[in-house]
């Protein structure tokens, strides 16, 4: 034992697990007057967002929700998400944000997998969660006790699917005196499920120290200012929104929550409540350039974006110089947290042609400034390629804002850490200045709009319609989504059928993002023992356009 560990021992006073539900009891604390959430004619300063969450944590607590549970919640973007994201963590249960766009099967799917215990659900959604708690109860013997919201920004139909109603729910529960971490920080904040390359999904787990850190580099990275202004036009199920709900806490903001995403409301939003950040893939962004230029009179405030997802469109980034916004390119993944790499900008960057400008902000760039380690690597030695921007390697990262792996996925986990590096799949090159750039990718995933497509899942959908002999599935440039799915498809012989078919067949087993957009009925290239040739169709496709 050296000098410095005598009698310096970890105590109360002077060690605590990180943790970002800290965040929330400081902010109550310091701006308990200052708003916290807005959301239609409903406002909550961080007192009562504290009081709200601290209501929650006691009601689930009550329900026997306690560390290692899983809570799963079916939400757009409202407040009541805002405070599953504050109560979950504080009881050291695990949440699990559920993609809106599911379908009811992998909805019931996901549930069961991470052993969810309750559901809290947007009575927009009880048509796909109504089947899916059916499957649940059928397929798996799951039974779950299911809180309904109703929220006062939603005026369609929607029955009831449980006996509890959130409100209510809240208001029979005296708060918890104090919203705490776990004592280890290693503990699981979040479970989210992303696409693998066989199609079947991955539950990506996270932690608190990650989710604490992330929060903080978000912070750092964007050189957010306190009490941001924020608006939510990313879903928050999208790896935690990010984790910017855990951000906003930080800083003290605002949070201006957003049910449904249209250049109308976005636009609205920012004029009515002076908004300065939002995340977003680039069809969002899109989607303001495009609006009329009167929908964005009398904006004054200085509007800063963060643009993530496949990589943006040289003309989605010049379209938001034009106007004014600035934008920053990050990149990264769910496991990773979301953005865990940023086109940092440079001071003589503003002296390039715009042209040039845009080249240089669409590249993945570098590591956030807490994330241990992020390079490009060749995949068989994991030695680092020259920085050259020529030659390929895998993008791969190490550090404190990497998950603690694959849920139930001993073998996947292991692979995705094999040398000690999370391996992205994406193929990148190392630039001169130590920027990273994606030029291609490794896994047959397509991202549309932000989410991701497997394309062995459309395949696989493909392949059910009894006339489909071969088929392959890949990205294709979209100027709106990014990057959209298109089918290869060769026949049996003697069969037929149109590519119109083979989309409404689609359309009954898969969510309507995933459908192609285009069915092309060409020979498939394959090698002499048959496999496909996905390279020389993705040249067909033009698919690496959405790289440069």
């Amino acid at each position: 034992m050296n000098l410095y560990d005598q009698h310096l021992d970890k105590n109360a006073a002077n060690y605590a697990s990180l943790s970002p539900v800290s965040f929330v009891e400081r902010s109550a604390e310091v701006f308990a007057d200052l708003p916290a959430v807005v959301h239609g004619a409903r406002r909550y300063t961080w007192a009562q967002t504290r009081d709200r969450s601290a209501r929650l944590a006691a009601a689930l607590r009550a329900a026997g929700v306690g560390r290692g549970s899983t809570v799963s919640v079916m939400l757009p973007n409202t407040p009541e998400m805002v405070e599953a994201h504050y109560a979950v963590p504080a009881l050291g249960a695990v949440l699990n944000t559920l993609n809106t766009r599911l379908d009811a099967p992998l909805l019931a799917w996901q549930m069961n997998h991470c052993e969810a215990s309750v559901l809290v659900t947007d009575r927009e959604f009880a048509p796909v969660m109504a089947r899916a708690l059916e499957l649940l109860r059928t397929e798996h013997g799951r039974e779950l006790l299911v809180i309904d919201v109703l929220d006062s920004e939603y005026t369609g139909p929607g029955e009831r699917l449980g006996t509890l109603d959130y409100e209510a729910w809240l208001a029979a529960h005296a708060p918890l005196p104090r919203l705490e971490g776990p004592a280890d920080e290693w503990d699981a904040i979040a479970i989210s499920y992303t696409s693998g390359t066989t199609g079947d999904p991955k539950g990506v787990v996270t932690h608190h120290r990650g989710a604490y850190l992330n929060a903080v580099c978000n912070a750092a990275t964007w050189t957010m200012p306190h009490f941001p202004k924020y608006l939510w036009t990313l879903p928050m199920f999208h790896c935690n929104g990010w984790c910017f709900p855990w951000t906003v806490a930080l800083l003290g903001g605002t949070h201006v929550c957003l049910r449904r995403v249209d250049a109308a409301a976005i636009l609205q939003a920012m004029r009515e409540h002076g908004v300065d950040h939002y995340c977003a893939a680039p069809i969002v962004h899109s989607l303001i350039i495009n609006a009329p230029a009167e929908a964005r009179a009398g904006i004054q405030q200085k509007v800063r974006g963060m643009v993530a997802g496949a990589a943006p469109p040289a003309a989605m980034i010049e379209g938001m110089a034009r106007i004014g916004f600035d934008i920053t390119h990050v990149y990264g993944l769910t496991e990773v947290y979301g953005p865990a790499s940023v086109a940092v900008k440079r001071d003589g960057w503003a002296h390039e042609s715009l042209s040039e400008q845009t080249r240089l902000n669409g590249r993945q760039g570098v590591r956030y400034a807490l994330q241990d380690g992020m390079t490009v690597l060749d995949p068989q030695t994991l030695a680092e390629v020259p920085a050259d921007g020529q030659t390929m390697g895998e993008i791969m990262f190490r550090g404190n804002i990497v998950m603690k792996g694959y849920l139930k996925n001993p073998a996947a986990t292991a692979k995705a850490f094999e040398g000690g590096w999370f391996h992205t799949g994406d193929l990148a090159v190392l630039e001169a200045d130590r920027y990273v750039k994606i030029k291609d990718r490794s896994k047959d995933i397509i991202i549309s709009g932000g989410e991701n497509i497997s394309s062995i899942e459309v395949e696989d959908a493909l392949y059910r319609h009894p006339a489909v002999m071969a088929c392959a599935v890949v990205a294709r440039p979209d100027p709106k989504w990014g990057e959209t799915p298109v089918a290869y498809v060769e026949l049996k012989p003697d069969s037929t059928v149109t590519a119109a078919e083979l989309v409404a067949h689609c359309k009954t087993l898969l969510a309507g993002y995933k459908v192609p957009r285009e069915v092309r009925f060409e020979p498939i290239p394959k090698t002499s023992t048959g496999k496909i040739q996905k390279f020389e169709l993705r040249q067909r496709a033009q698919s690496t356009q959405a790289f440069d």
